[in-house]
């Protein structure tokens, strides 16, 4: 695979809509009661971005669609996933992948790789990167006016503290289960904060 040669020279500061509710966050995922079907302009879309749409990002969409399957927010929580490139556009996920997925009981199949569309920064509500180098790259894509759904997803880590999940696509199995772990411990933190929106718009 061609890596992104990107530098980034500091880490983003500014402050994004859901930082306060981040900063309260806690990893405790306990079961919700589906209480109505959401407007459709009222759910929270979620999309999870890396390099080519084959390992991390489609790792992570069926992490969290565990998730809000666990949860009973099916109605109000809508995710994907998408790479920066398009090398492996309409390929499958790595099967390196589905094999790290399966053996935690997380399905990786059904779904093919694309590229992110212009599109998408207005459809979404997070767009969350693996990495420094595909948050750049988001940011010269992004719109004006939308950069504020542009985050690095282990932002949302609440044990490791790492800053980024670094790609296995070139390495042996333990790096998709490192992957595996990290994305499993920022999507707990990131269901968190979704829930508590779900649970305002059930209310309304």
């Amino acid at each position: 695979m061609t890596t992104f040669d990107t530098t980034v020279d500091k880490e983003i500061t500014e402050t994004t809509p859901f930082d306060s509710a981040l900063a309260t966050a806690k990893p405790r995922l306990s079961k919700a009661s589906k209480k109505s079907e959401a407007p459709i302009g009222m759910k929270t879309k979620i999309l999870f971005v890396c390099m080519g749409n084959i390992c991390r990002s489609p790792t992570a969409q069926a992490v969290f669609q565990s998730l809000v399957k666990a949860a009973g927010l099916q109605d109000f929580v809508v995710c994907d996933s998408a790479g920066t490139h398009d090398f492996h556009a309409g390929e499958a996920p790595d099967q390196r992948a589905v094999n790290a997925a399966a053996k935690r009981g997380y399905e990786l199949v059904g779904g093919t790789a694309r590229k992110i569309q212009l599109s998408d920064f207005s459809e979404y509500d997070y767009i969350l990167a693996m990495d420094w180098e595909n948050l750049a790259l988001l940011q010269r894509l992004c719109p004006r006016g939308l950069q504020h759904k542009l985050q690095l997803l282990m932002r949302f880590a609440t044990e490791f503290e790492a800053a980024t999940i670094n790609d296995p696509y070139h390495g042996g199995p333990q790096g998709f289960e490192q992957a595996l772990d990290y994305i499993e411990d920022a999507c707990n933190g990131l269901m968190e904060v979704v829930r508590r929106r779900a649970t305002m718009v059930a209310a309304a």
